[in-house]
């Protein structure tokens, strides 16, 4: 805290400047979701306060993201059709599941975990990064067009015996839960039956064509009709807000063109008392916490949802993270990333408490801030404020805002998040991979494969499908590379090492020589399998020189143990040259040393194993 009011002007003016970025995107962000333009607002009030405060980046802007948006608004619309369709009703779990992703992250950071967020790979990065422009351009394109699935009658009616089957199918579960459910008789069955009413069928039915044409693969099946029924003054706004966006920063950068095309594009629209489809409305007053989380805590309602928070919590670790090494290359500073985990965490769990959308570090306001003269945590708490004061007075004001200018917002950004770098490097990645006659880059299929399926089935299960490639293709390589180094021939055909350029000529059939040059792990040990089958009958030693085996794992330990045991068996006695300490832990564990290789057959160096060999082994081929 001593040093947070050293650049007070610098800090305000950079606060001030980031959170007039950041209020048309948290605006758009909360429509988004789902949760409606208030859940943004509130979601970039308390992160950006409370991360700037208790996180680990001096001039870190935090928010909701268009990653996080992304996420959220999978959950969010899985909750609520878990729920009837009911928002209401959904909030409670929604909320919950936010929550524990927050904690989740304070977890992370004081386990001390946020050094590893980084060896997450690049093309997993990258193909998650463009899936996530990808679906929020393509669930922008609806409310663009000014197409609403719910309000598409035609297209609502089609869902009618659905939506009586699942008001059915709910009757049915709700008598099994009171134990009034009989197989023989289901009068009470068709009494409530009879008590449905059109207006239920309807509101299932407007809920079951939401949900069909929700996410990227339903927008894409919903475009047709949205193209039949297009409204042109929708459209006009989206397209110049996109306009503005795009064509204001050619003129000037100084001013934050996506608030001066939220700003041209709703005065317009007002001003002309044009007959255009308004956000939700913002309410006025302070935020109240949301006490049912804890008030109708179901564990059975969350359980379901742990996985996901847990990939929340990742997600948004790896994008604040992220910000902070862009924010420590401008600044010449360097950020704790534990303790960044631990702001992000606390300033995502009030957020959900108040029933605002999670965020993470943002990358294009924290520039800005920097830029504007911001150097410490002093100027996120102030962009905080600012959003909370703008709550305040300008709710009424900020409720008029078009729907399909946020729309237009929504799509730029999405098509700013994607990773163009990683996608114009497609075509010169080298080909490293053969399948028959096809020859293609592992990289770009580890990226391709996280995009595709992120983009049209599961943003979670994408990663973790995109992270087990990447890792087998990683433990594969580096198992190729460490078998290709570490094979055993025998001397002569063999090139020596410096120290093993004396060694007699007439024992190079009685001994021979193994280097292993890398680890000792699950990817590395087939080769190593093989090696009696290497060794000749006329060998009566072998010499394993082991200096640069750093490290073993379980894999490797038994596959070493099988190896001594069938060279003892052949009457094959092995002796060891430098080994690490690690891998002596590990056999000495499991009795390797002393059963299969005593201590007397350790040596620190070659030149000892040398001697030994010199004045044991007799000359007999």
């Amino acid at each position: 805290m001593k040093n947070l009011f050293t650049n007070i002007k610098g800090d305000a003016f950079g606060g001030i400047t980031a959170g007039i970025v950041a209020l048309p995107l948290a605006l758009a962000f909360g429509v988004s979701s789902g949760l409606g333009p208030t859940a943004g607002l509130y979601g970039a009030i308390f992160i950006s306060f409370f991360a700037a405060l208790f996180g680990g980046t001096n001039t870190q802007i935090s928010g909701p993201t268009a990653p996080m948006t992304a996420v959220s608004m999978v959950i969010i619309a899985g909750i609520i059709a878990a729920n009837d369709g009911d928002v209401n009703k959904a909030l409670p779990t929604i909320l919950t599941v936010f929550l524990l992703a927050g904690l989740m992250q304070i977890g992370l950071g004081a386990l001390k975990l946020g050094m590893y967020i980084r060896y997450i790979p690049y093309p997993v990065v990258s193909g998650f990064m463009t899936a996530i422009g990808v679906i929020i351009i393509l669930t922008q394109i609806l409310p663009s067009l000014g197409y609403y699935p719910k309000e598409d009658m035609e297209f609502v009616n089609t869902f009618k015996a659905q939506a009586q089957e699942v008001i059915l199918e709910n009757i049915l579960k709700d008598e099994a839960g009171e134990g009034i459910l009989v197989l023989e008789n289901f009068k009470e069955t068709v009494n409530r039956a009879g008590e449905i009413t059109e207006d239920a069928v309807l509101k299932e039915s407007q809920t079951l064509a939401a949900k069909e044409a929700s996410g990227a693969l339903g927008a894409i099946k919903a475009i047709p009709r949205a193209l039949q029924n297009i409204n042109w003054l929708e459209l006009i706004l989206a397209l110049g807000t996109i306009i503005i966006i795009y064509g204001f920063k050619r003129i000037t950068k100084a001013v934050p063109s996506t608030l001066v095309a939220l700003i041209v594009m709703s005065g317009i629209a007002v001003g002309f008392n044009l007959g255009y489809r308004p956000i939700e409305e913002i309410p006025s007053g302070l935020p109240v916490p949301n006490l049912e989380i804890f008030t109708e805590f179901k564990l059975s309602s969350v359980t379901p949802y742990v996985f996901t928070a847990l990939t929340l919590a990742l997600l948004g670790a790896i994008d604040s993270l992220l910000t902070s090494v862009v924010a420590d290359n401008m600044t010449k500073t360097k950020h704790k990333p534990n303790k960044e985990l631990v702001g992000q965490g606390i300033g995502n769990s009030i957020a959900a408490v108040f029933g605002g959308i999670p965020g993470a570090g943002a990358t294009i306001r924290t520039v800005v801030n920097i830029t504007s003269g911001g150097k410490t945590r002093l100027s996120g708490m102030i962009a905080g404020v600012l959003l909370f004061i703008i709550l305040l007075g300008l709710g009424p004001i900020a409720s008029k805002i078009p729907a399909a200018v946020l729309a237009g917002i929504l799509i730029t950004v999405g098509i700013g998040v994607m990773d163009y770098k990683g996608l114009k490097a497609i075509p010169n990645l080298p080909k490293d991979v053969k399948i028959g006659p096809v020859k293609f880059s592992m990289e770009v299929l580890i990226m391709l494969t996280v995009l595709v399926l992120s983009t049209f089935w599961n943003l979670v299960y994408a990663v973790g499908i995109g992270l087990v490639i990447a890792s087998l293709m990683f433990m594969k390589k580096i198992g190729d590379i460490t078998g290709e180094r570490s094979g055993i021939t025998s001397l002569k055909e063999e090139e020596a090492w410096a120290d093993e350029k004396e060694f007699p000529n007439n024992l190079k059939e009685e001994v021979f020589i193994k280097h292993v040059k890398g680890p000792l792990f699950f990817g590395s040990t087939s080769d190593f399998q093989q090696l009696v089958a290497q060794i000749p009958n006329t060998a009566e030693i072998v010499i394993m020189r082991l200096a640069r085996m750093q490290y073993m794992d379980q894999s490797g330990l038994y596959a070493m143990e099988d190896m001594l045991q069938d060279l003892q068996k052949n009457g094959v006695e092995v002796l060891f040259v430098g080994l690490p300490k690690q891998p002596r832990y590990m056999m000495e564990r499991i009795d390797i040393i002393p059963d299969f290789v005593p201590e007397e057959h350790i040596f620190n160096r070659f030149a000892e194993c040398l001697n030994w060999v010199k004045a044991n082994i007799k000359d007999k081929y």
